[in-house]
């Protein structure tokens, strides 16, 4: 499987390109911003884009969505409970100083549980609230495209709408540390990691008081 990870933006978000190998078709994950670079690496990579999926809708992992639908004419998916996330981006980004984004328009509803078949390859959709009320991650093939909710050596902060401590805490008590410790975790900022490296030195892994 290739996994081609851009980062984007001011917020230094993770964009992800998945595919079966190179000149081959692909699923976009969370294009958050620089919708020009990310389709420049698409072109270099020969690839053809299928789908847009989203692990959740805050601004930094949707900004490149409208472009690069109306690009490759390819529909965007993401859970509706992250559905008010997505109306009057604008101002949302007005507030860190920012300008040029788009509502991106959603064509398919993610469900959890479902299996999506994409790019030659079978993306499960997770439920993993707490970091906003409709968070996924997708599962594929050993790896775990986790969002905002898991990071190296952090977690997902719980401040913004919709976000939970209690819920977050949940998602990865009885979802993530569910996985085997070889689950790659490609996180929505900073390094990929693994589900056993966090298990043993994540101190948010270690003392759950921040979840109380």
């Amino acid at each position: 499987m290739l996994v081609e990870k851009l980062v984007t933006g001011p917020f230094s978000e993770n964009t992800f390109l998945v595919a079966r190998d190179r000149g081959e078709p692909c699923v976009l994950i969370d294009p958050g911003d620089e919708a020009e670079r990310i389709a420049a690496r698409i072109e270099e990579l020969e690839l053809k884009p299928e789908i847009i999926l989203n692990t959740h809708g805050h601004l930094d992992h949707i900004g490149a969505v409208p472009d690069l639908c109306e690009r490759y004419d390819i529909p965007f998916a993401i859970h509706p409970a992250d559905g008010f996330l997505l109306q009057d981006v604008e101002s949302h980004a007005a507030m860190f100083g920012l300008s040029g984004y788009r509502d991106p328009v959603v064509d398919r509803d993610l469900i959890a549980g479902e299996q999506i078949e994409a790019a030659g390859l079978t993306f499960e959709v997770v439920f993993t609230p707490g970091h906003s009320p409709g968070h996924v991650t997708f599962l594929v093939e050993g790896a775990a495209f986790s969002g905002d909710c898991l990071f190296m050596m952090s977690i997902g902060r719980t401040d913004l709408p919709g976000g939970d401590p209690r819920v977050l805490a949940k998602t990865l008590r009885e979802t993530f540390l569910a996985w085997p410790d070889e689950t790659a975790i490609y996180c929505g900022h900073g390094p990929t990691t693994t589900i056993g490296r966090e298990r043993k030195l994540n101190p948010f892994l270690q003392n759950w008081s921040w979840g109380e």
